[in-house]
Protein backbone atom coordinates (compact mmCIF):
# COMPACT_ATOMS: atom_id res chain seq x y z
CA UNK A 1 0.00 0.00 0.00
CA UNK A 2 1.39 3.67 -0.94
CA UNK A 3 1.75 6.55 1.56
CA UNK A 4 -0.85 9.22 0.56
CA UNK A 5 0.58 12.71 0.29
CA UNK A 6 -2.80 14.10 0.27
CA UNK A 7 -5.42 14.31 3.26
CA UNK A 8 -8.40 12.39 3.18
CA UNK A 9 -11.95 13.55 2.36
CA UNK A 10 -14.76 14.38 4.46
CA UNK A 11 -18.12 12.89 4.61
CA UNK A 12 -19.81 14.16 1.49
CA UNK A 13 -22.96 16.45 2.48
CA UNK A 14 -25.90 16.39 0.52
CA UNK A 15 -26.37 20.20 -0.73
CA UNK A 16 -28.60 22.57 0.73
CA UNK A 17 -32.21 22.53 -0.78
CA UNK A 18 -33.75 26.37 -1.78
CA UNK A 19 -36.67 27.18 0.12
CA UNK A 20 -37.57 29.95 -2.93
CA UNK A 21 -37.47 28.95 -6.72
CA UNK A 22 -35.05 31.78 -7.73
CA UNK A 23 -32.87 32.04 -4.84
CA UNK A 24 -29.65 30.44 -6.35
CA UNK A 25 -28.98 31.75 -9.67
CA UNK A 26 -25.88 32.37 -11.67
CA UNK A 27 -25.73 35.41 -13.89
CA UNK A 28 -22.78 35.90 -16.66
CA UNK A 29 -22.10 37.24 -19.49
CA UNK A 30 -20.70 36.19 -23.21
CA UNK A 31 -18.95 39.31 -24.94
CA UNK A 32 -17.49 39.72 -28.45
CA UNK A 33 -20.34 37.26 -30.44
CA UNK A 34 -20.95 37.47 -33.98
CA UNK A 35 -23.83 40.36 -34.36
CA UNK A 36 -27.31 38.55 -35.01
CA UNK A 37 -30.23 41.12 -35.43
CA UNK A 38 -28.10 43.69 -34.27
CA UNK A 39 -27.08 42.03 -31.22
CA UNK A 40 -23.87 40.98 -29.95
CA UNK A 41 -23.74 40.44 -26.33
CA UNK A 42 -25.92 37.72 -24.15
CA UNK A 43 -26.98 37.75 -20.74
CA UNK A 44 -26.96 34.44 -19.34
CA UNK A 45 -29.20 33.42 -15.94
CA UNK A 46 -29.17 29.89 -14.66
CA UNK A 47 -31.00 28.63 -12.02
CA UNK A 48 -29.66 26.02 -10.16
CA UNK A 49 -32.33 24.85 -8.36
CA UNK A 50 -34.22 24.52 -11.45
CA UNK A 51 -31.39 23.62 -13.74
CA UNK A 52 -32.83 25.88 -16.16
CA UNK A 53 -31.09 29.00 -18.43
CA UNK A 54 -32.34 32.27 -19.56
CA UNK A 55 -30.39 34.08 -22.72
CA UNK A 56 -31.12 37.84 -23.31
CA UNK A 57 -29.48 39.19 -26.31
CA UNK A 58 -28.10 42.78 -25.70
CA UNK A 59 -26.27 45.61 -27.71
CA UNK A 60 -22.61 45.53 -25.77
CA UNK A 61 -22.62 49.23 -26.15
CA UNK A 62 -25.11 49.84 -23.52
CA UNK A 63 -23.48 50.90 -20.49
CA UNK A 64 -25.48 48.38 -18.01
CA UNK A 65 -26.21 49.49 -14.18
CA UNK A 66 -27.18 47.52 -11.57
CA UNK A 67 -30.88 48.54 -11.82
CA UNK A 68 -30.94 48.11 -15.45
CA UNK A 69 -29.62 45.01 -14.94
CA UNK A 70 -32.30 44.37 -12.35
CA UNK A 71 -34.89 45.38 -15.05
CA UNK A 72 -33.89 43.55 -17.82
CA UNK A 73 -33.37 39.77 -15.51
CA UNK A 74 -37.48 41.21 -14.27
CA UNK A 75 -38.59 41.95 -18.26
CA UNK A 76 -36.77 38.86 -19.67
CA UNK A 77 -37.02 35.85 -17.04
Amino acid sequence: MKNRAEMLAEKLRPNKVSERLWQNISVDFIMKSPVSKGHNLILVVYNRFLKMSHFVAMIEKTKIMVEGLARLFRDNV
